[in-house]
């Protein structure tokens, strides 16, 4: 597997290009958590030119609602949701910088388009796995929309998060 830290400085954009559809990859670092509410009203927030919640320049966004923790652990189930439930909100996104994603699922014809142009990447991980990939998570803290509950954006610290690469910086699709 090949090694890639979640939180990309800029000598580490070179090595996104450099992934290729079927890849897998463990993650390392900083991602935060956001699904279509959450996506809308950043895009809102885009177009009134207003300030968002956190910095999408080389950020990653995963498409989970994590669950509360319970007991000792940092968070509770954090499986991936449909990606494609995001993709008349990423454009914009990618627009204004993000540059990985991670969900289940395919993503439309124009979200392959946007990710080839901005060199951005689409991970998959795996379904039904939200248990297993909780283990993954060492830190988890509320960054916006609290009204949202679960579908709040959080900002989570990964170490060994297991990915595949579904769609690389050269638009091709893995699957």
């Amino acid at each position: 597997m090949k090694e890639i830290q979640s939180f990309l400085i800029p000598d580490q954009i070179e090595h996104i290009k450099s992934l290729k559809a079927g890849d897998e990859v463990l993650l390392n670092g900083v991602m935060y958590t956001a699904r279509d509410v959450a996506h809308k009203r950043m895009v809102e927030t885009i177009k009134k030119k207003g300030s968002l919640p956190l910095t999408l320049s080389n950020s990653v966004i995963y498409y989970c609602g994590p669950t509360p923790a319970m007991g000792d652990s940092v968070i509770g189930s954090c499986g991936p949701t449909t990606a494609s439930r995001m993709d008349e909100f990423t454009p914009a996104l990618l627009n204004k910088g993000l540059r990985v994603m991670i969900g289940k699922g395919f993503r439309s014809e124009a979200v392959i388009r946007s990710i080839r142009r901005q060199k951005a990447v689409y991970f998959v991980t795996y379904g039904g796995c939200g248990a297993y990939l909780n283990l993954k998570v060492k830190a988890n803290h509320l960054v916006a929309y609290p009204d949202l509950g679960p579908e709040a954006i959080y900002r989570l610290e990964v170490e060994n998060f297991p990915v595949i690469v579904a769609i690389d910086a050269q638009g091709r699709v893995f699957c």
